[in-house]
């Protein structure tokens, strides 16, 4: 039986596969013709083919804008067969300096914002190509990239740019085609070149070196990158995770903190984010903002979050960051074309792959720059053969019948070729004059010597090479394009204290329980005697109880009157002005009613070779390890048991000497019941290691060795220091002493003080009478305070009324034990409440008169 027409016509085909082989060429498509840029000039098609359009219509820098909608039109009809909105997106994007780094279309209109407001319609806006467009496009008409036929075949379009930027790591890319994306980051122009430079000179350079150049993305958004191992390895594999934080600064406004933000992570919309903090605040998920508004203008962006009066900045901003797009990851997929096929790239491979194509683009261009300059070589020299034989062209012009027969003739007789006999045949008479013999000659000449110079680069790589690194040269003066995205070294382990600076500071705590801290610099030093600088204003019946010296990172220990002991960051107290009352206590620890702070320690660690002593008001003192006290809780912990009526005066870390360390190798001293108060060592006091001095109010103090003072438990009572002569004695101070040439600093509640050395104290064993270490009068007043000091460092007073006094030790006259001393601080019917020590920071001043004797 014969098949009819149409059963032959049939093919059996399997639909399994006819949907692979569909699949796959929509895949193709989209990977090759729309999503992925080509790694040479970093431009999708659609791009590539919106600034073909603009050259085209002639939408150059200098040239008048043209509607958005006739470019849109033109990219449409002739080169991209898809839908004008994604034209005009990818149009807009282009003129977006927030998207790209140096932009690429100059936009006239509304071309959209951080806000996430969209372009205006593309019949309202304006556009032009920026100079870095005409760099990408730049010769362009010299044959140097391979052009294709349009989607219909009726035009070319170019298959690549020439592109005389590596605009793929300049501007990035972003998108997904179909198995695959990319997202390539921005980068500074600079930088780039300067790694181009480096590989042109070193093509062996190793990716360590490449980054003392490209330190990584550079964002037009600006923001801080947070660690660079996300860089590395984008930089080293292709793929890495990049930490972006916007970039914010603290103001002051009436006593409450202010977050600015200044600059976004890359691609973070600005009014979600906006929409975000408030949605935290009303949901209660972020306490301490007030206020959240956009002060951002043509300047800049400035976000304004004002806090309460009792917020921490540092605490509000880090659970923004952890809470909102303050805080973003860019996943870098270094994805891209090259020779049609997609493959992700290294950093150092698509520099390369640039280089490259600059140098294909050179050689193509000098080639046809060459071809041109032979052909009008060949042109001058028949006009030349014709100069010289001026009389007999002429006659042979006048004899011949017509131009084919002229043409024919000059041909055969001075052995020309067609092209140069017709450029003979057309010379104007004009030509004959001798001053246009001379210009013939002399472009011959110039012509000739360019030929060779082309011919001399396509010899040499080195030249080519020359030409590259002069034109990249020539971009980086063109086209500023300084760094503007900070890069912070390391992110593991990245907390708020890494984003606060290491300061010294004077931390001060008045009776009432306000505290603050202040810049140490912000107390000048001033001559003995002087009325100081109110260090901060105090109610009537407030008065500066405490005040020490200590960096912000280090940990605040607040031991209380009832023996409890609370942890505290120096940063999170609030930092207020010199004259500032400062913030309630209670806002910052959970202090207990009517519970009073004796002691607030500094300290970086809690080492094992480091304890805890305290001193209580009836003479009895404990020794624990720090260690103890390392389990911080926001409750706090009871760090003595305290006796009726006692309480706890004063607390200080002490630090193990190698004799203490070397009696605990040795096993030398032993278990005791922990409740029990330990008997005082038989026989003679070890004369050896670190002492205790634990001083009055009435003047009396005791030494003894450390070593004598055993360890015991955070719970314990401890024993007793020293025994009163008077009822109404009591511990005003301790401090350790390290050896007997230290000078102890004696200060009176009336302003007297001295410094005596530690020998005159004599080494007694724990728990007597103790020695003078103030001779007291009424002039004197009670013995308020003892610290160890030199002479590289300054004394602090504070009186009653708040003012705070910095005086030069030197200025400080020693004197015995059973002295009263020289005035230190003019009181003027005042009490001094409290001393301390700190180091020196400024030029010692014209001192005061001759010691005054008390």
């Amino acid at each position: 039986m014969e098949k009819t027409l149409f059963e032959e016509d049939i093919q059996i085909i399997d639909v399994e596969d006819s949907i692979k082989t569909s699949y796959l060429d929509y895949s193709m498509s989209v990977i090759i013709g729309r999503a992925l840029p080509d790694a040479r000039d970093g431009l999708k098609p659609v791009h590539r083919r919106i600034l073909y359009a603009m050259n085209d219509l002639g939408v150059g820098s200098r040239s008048p804008y043209k509607k958005s909608a006739r470019i849109v039109g033109d990219v449409i009809g002739k080169y991209h067969p898809h839908g004008d909105t994604a034209v005009y997106d990818a149009l807009v994007r282009m003129a977006q300096p927030f998207s790209m780094r140096v932009t690429i279309v100059d936009g006239q209109g509304n071309f959209g914002s951080v806000d996430g407001d969209g372009a205006a319609a593309m019949r309202y806006t304006e556009a032009r190509m920026t100079n870095l467009a005409e760099e990408l496009l730049k010769d362009l008409d010299k044959d140097t990239v391979d052009f294709v036929p349009n989607y219909d075949e009726s035009l070319n379009e170019p298959d690549v740019l020439p592109s005389r930027v590596p605009n793929l790591l300049l501007n990035g890319s972003s998108g997904i085609a179909v198995g695959m994306a990319t997202n390539i980051p921005p980068h500074s122009l600079d930088e780039l070149i300067d790694g181009l430079l480096l590989l042109l000179e070193n093509k062996n350079a190793t990716l360590e070196e490449i980054m003392k150049h490209i330190k990584g993305p550079d964002f037009p958004t600006g923001g801080i990158i947070f660690g660079k191992k996300g860089i590395i390895d984008a930089y080293k594999t292709g793929r890495g995770l990049i930490k972006i934080r916007a970039k914010t600064h603290i103001e002051k406004k009436s006593n409450k903190d202010i977050i600015v933000i200044d600059e976004l992570p890359y691609q973070a919309n600005k009014a979600n984010l906006i929409k975000k903090i408030s949605e935290l605040v009303k949901d209660k998920q972020i306490d301490g903002i007030s206020e959240v508004r956009d002060e951002s203008d043509r300047d800049g962006i400035r976000v304004v979050i004002e806090l309460k009066r009792d917020a921490m900045s540092d605490v509000v901003l880090n659970h923004l960051f952890k809470s909102t797009i303050m805080e973003t990851t860019f996943g870098v997929i270094m994805l891209a074309i090259d020779n049609k096929e997609p493959k992700i790239f290294a950093l150092k491979e698509l520099l390369e792959l640039f280089l490259n194509h600059r140098k294909t683009v050179i050689i193509r261009r000098t080639i046809f720059e060459l071809q041109k300059a032979r052909a009008r070589a060949h042109i001058l020299e028949g006009l030349k053969i014709a100069l010289d034989n001026i009389d007999d062209v002429i006659e042979l012009i006048k004899n011949s019948p017509d131009t084919i027969s002229a043409r024919d003739s000059l041909v055969a007789k001075f052995g020309l070729s067609e092209l140069q006999a017709n450029a003979i045949l057309d010379m104007r008479l004009s030509r004959l004059t001798g001053l246009e013999r001379d210009k013939i000659e002399a472009e011959l000449k110039e012509i000739l010597e360019t030929i060779q110079n082309l011919e001399n680069i396509l010899k040499s790589e080195k030249l080519i090479e020359e030409i590259i690194k002069n034109e990249l040269l020539e971009m980086k003066g063109k086209f500023k394009c300084p760094r503007i995205t900070e890069i912070v070294d390391d992110y593991e382990g990245i907390d708020i204290e890494d984003l606060i600076p290491n300061e010294n500071m004077v931390v001060t705590i008045t009776h009432r329980g306000y505290i603050k801290r202040v810049p140490s610099k912000t107390y000048e030093k001033q001559k003995r005697g002087g009325k100081g600088k109110v260090a901060l204003t105090t109610y009537d019946d407030d008065f500066i109880e405490n005040f020490f010296i200590c960096d912000t990172h280090d940990t605040l220990m607040f031991i209380t009157d009832r023996g409890q002991l609370y942890w505290l960051k120096v940063y999170k107290i609030p930092e207020g002005s010199r004259t500032a009352k400062g913030k309630a206590v209670v806002n910052l620890i959970d202090l207990q009613p009517d519970e009073k702070i004796m002691a607030i320690i500094p300290t970086n660690d809690f080492d094992e070779n480091k304890s805890l002593a305290f001193f209580t008001k009836n003479g009895i003192v404990k020794r624990t390890k720090l260690s103890e006290y390392s389990n911080i809780r926001s409750v706090g912990i009871k760090a003595i048991n305290l006796d009726e009526n006692d309480e706890v005066v004063t607390a200080l870390i002490i630090e193990k000497d190698e004799f203490e360390l070397n009696l605990t190798n040795q096993n030398l001293e032993e278990n005791i019941d922990e409740t029990e108060e330990v008997n005082q060592i038989e026989g003679d006091e070890i004369p050896s290691g670190q002492m205790l001095l634990v001083a009055t109010k009435k003047g009396m103090c005791i030494k003894f060795n450390v070593s004598s003072l055993r360890e015991i438990g955070r719970v314990s009572r401890g024993v007793t220091a020293i025994k009163f002569k008077e009822d109404e004695d009591s511990v005003i101070g301790a401090t350790v002493i390290q050896n007997d040439n230290q000078e102890i600093l004696s200060v009176s509640s009336k302003g007297i003080g001295k410094r005596t050395t530690a020998d005159e104290y004599r080494l007694q064993k724990r728990a007597g009478k103790g020695v003078i270490c103030m001779k007291l009068t009424n002039k004197t007043g009670d013995l308020i305070g003892i610290v160890i000091v030199d002479d590289e460092m300054d004394l602090m007073a504070l009186t009653t009324s708040g003012k705070m006094i910095r005086v030069d030790m030197q200025s400080i006259r020693k004197a015995g034990r059973n002295t009263s001393g020289v005035k230190v601080v003019n009181v003027d019917g005042e009490e001094v409440v409290n001393i301390a020590i700190c180091p020196k920071i400024e030029e010692d001043e014209e001192m005061g008169d001759e010691n005054e004797e008390i």
